[in-house]
């Protein structure tokens, strides 16, 4: 045909109309001056605005020119109340106002339309359309399009249930990421296939931020997939709406994770985990563990989370922690109201919780100055050496050999033996408020557990949760978790051993901060005792040693005599932590009294 196009037949809803009237004799339903199928083929090289997704969907995932029309006169029922009625009229009395499948069979049965390509076809297979659950025959049922979709189409956005939008708080992001995101984010338009990237962070706001910068340099929204939604449920909604599919898993050791059902996606995917598990998928997939911004990164983030240049610096040398972290406690200082925010603000900040952290360990606020600690001087040498690896170490290997700086970890390990008493908890705390470090103290008895691979799991969460907010993390009675395999004799003593060498493992990969704490050093594997950076012998206290204890726990207000004081310190043999319950008792006991303690109280 050469006649011009009908003005009135230049979208897919007026087309799809004139053929519904076509059928059912309706005035105005008088041909066009050319075919159908040309009509069709003039709306489909050059579509209007208002066609524009729908071609698009269709040309991208091979719909038919039947179904093409069967969705434009859906939506057009969806969103125009005269076109309903003149619909729910043809089908009277059988069907409502959604077309059923025999109906939409019939009006387009000239582009090879019928019931069967409508249910199972690719408009069926991407969810442009939906086959209505009566107990009918396939004819009887109704067609219908999901809500979400028709606003989609519509040029306005609402996620479907399970869906949601990937909300970010204020998280600046180091320029190697940003650059690094957005060149992973450019090879992912290039491609003409799906394509997943697993991006792994201990820091779920960090990952959440690089696929918020990725969605936003592809133009496409990143949307969270619920656990029981699947892609290939939502492949229609999410190419109309310009949506970034983004899913979370969270791994334990070993745990493997399949992601299927794509269906017919055939755009990016984003996965969003921590870094233990295995992620499989039947399309190609990449990895990208995000790396942990050095110093001068670091002050730069400090500073775009407000903190002004000289706090950003110190901050930046004491705390060794990701964008996620830094983010998260430059919002609580913002929160604390102050003018100009200074050290003890951006302490109290970062002392106030580690968000995921505090379900899995519990943190500990003592306050220890160096006089509360009694320790033979040679052992406080030891812990003040500790405290300048720990501040050191993001910069201790430049400058030295290859050999070294290969294989270092900035990561401090170190164990502290002694009789219970001797003042091991003490130290940790001392040396955590000494590098400016908030302290966690980790339950082993919530840590451990009974069913195999699950204290491995939460080993390895804490571990990451520590790594990222960089607390110092504190194992007391460390040998029930980490202590020396066994010879196999069944296969309890092979499992046990397993589940040793990953724990052992894990610690040692660490790049946190972990005091672990024991009474005896023979109860550790001599291969991992081999791979500690420091060990600490807290001995018990000499005479002149509980002298102190003494003096430290009772304090100034007490009726004990010096020569008394002498007296316990040489005949009675005790540890700081029984002094601190021999006092406490005294106190009780003159406190009962209303007089100050005496010799005879302790």
């Amino acid at each position: 045909m050469t006649a011009p196009l009908p003005a009135e037949m230049r979208s897919l809803r007026a087309l799809a109309l004139h053929m519904l009237r076509s059928i059912c004799g309706a005035k105005g339903a008088a041909g066009p001056a050319v075919s159908e199928a040309s009509l069709l083929a003039a709306i489909r090289s050059a579509p209007a605005d208002d066609d524009a997704k729908l071609c698009s969907l269709a040309d991208r995932f091979g719909l038919s020119d039947g179904e093409l029309l069967a969705a434009a006169l859906m939506l057009a029922v969806e969103t125009d109340a005269g076109t309903a009625r003149l619909v729910a009229q043809a089908q009277n009395p059988v069907g409502s106002a959604r077309p059923l499948a025999g109906f939409l069979a019939t009006i387009f049965a000239p582009f090879g339309l019928d019931c069967v390509t409508l249910a199972s076809g690719p408009a069926a297979r991407i969810g442009l359309i939906d086959l209505g659950d009566e107990p009918a025959p396939l004819a009887e049922r109704s067609i219908g399009m999901p809500l979400a979709l028709v606003a989609a189409l519509g040029g306005g956005r609402l996620e479907p249930d399970g869906i949601h939008p990937l909300r970010i708080g204020c998280t600046a992001l180091p320029e190697a990421i940003v650059a690094e995101a957005q060149a992973r984010a450019a090879r992912i338009a290039a491609r003409a296939a799906p394509a997943l990237l697993v991006l792994r962070s201990p820091s779920l706001r960090e990952s959440e931020a690089v696929a918020a910068l990725i969605g936003e340099t592809l133009a496409l929204a990143p949307v969270v997939l619920g656990e029981q939604q699947h892609v290939a449920q939502h492949v229609c909604w999410l190419a109309a709406s310009g949506s970034l599919p983004v899913l979370r898993r969270a791994l334990g050791p070993g745990e493997r994770c399949r992601i299927e059902d794509f269906g017919a996606w055939d755009g990016p995917l984003l996965l969003l985990a921590g870094m233990e598990g295995v992620i499989e998928a039947p399309l190609p997939s990449t990895e990208w563990a995000l790396p942990l911004p050095d110093r001068t990164e670091r002050v730069a983030l400090w500073q775009a989370g407000g903190v002004d240049a000289a706090l950003a610096e110190q901050a930046a040398t004491t705390y060794r922690q990701g964008a996620g972290r830094i983010a998260e406690v430059a919002e609580r200082i913002a929160l604390l109201g102050s003018d100009a925010p200074g050290w003890a603000d951006l302490v109290a900040a970062a002392d106030a919780g580690a968000s995921q952290l505090d379900s899995l360990a519990r943190r500990s606020s003592a306050q220890v100055e160096r006089e509360d600690l009694v320790v033979p001087p040679e052992l406080g040498e030891g812990l003040e050496l500790l405290i300048d690896r720990i501040r050191l170490r993001d910069q201790l290997s430049e400058d030295l050999g290859s050999s070294l700086r290969a294989r270092y970890r900035p990561g401090v390990r170190a164990l502290f033996t002694g009789e219970s008493g001797t003042g091991k908890t003490l130290a940790v705390h001392w040396i955590a408020r000494r590098v400016g470090l908030p302290l966690y103290r980790v339950d082993l008895a919530a840590m451990t557990s009974k069913w195999i691979g699950e204290t491995e799991k939460n080993l390895s969460s804490v571990l990451d949760a520590a790594q990222h907010a960089d607390v110092v993390l504190f194992f007391d009675e460390a040998d029930s978790l980490f202590g020396a395999r066994t010879d196999v004799g069944d296969s309890h003593d092979r499992f046990a051993n397993a589940q040793t060498n990953y724990l052992l493992q894990r610690i040692e990969d660490f790049d946190g901060v972990a005091v672990l704490a024991t009474n005896s050093r023979d109860r550790f594997d001599p291969a991992f005792v081999r791979r500690l950076d420091a060990i600490l012998e807290f001995p018990l206290p000499s005479a002149s040693a509980r002298r102190a204890l003494w003096e430290t726990h009772l304090g100034d207000r007490h009726g004990v005599a010096a020569e008394e004081l002498d007296l316990l310190s040489v005949t009675i043999d005790l540890a700081g932590g029984h002094i601190r319950n021999v006092v406490l008792g005294a106190a009780t006991r003159a406190r009962r009294a209303g007089r100050p303690l005496a010799a005879a109280d302790l």
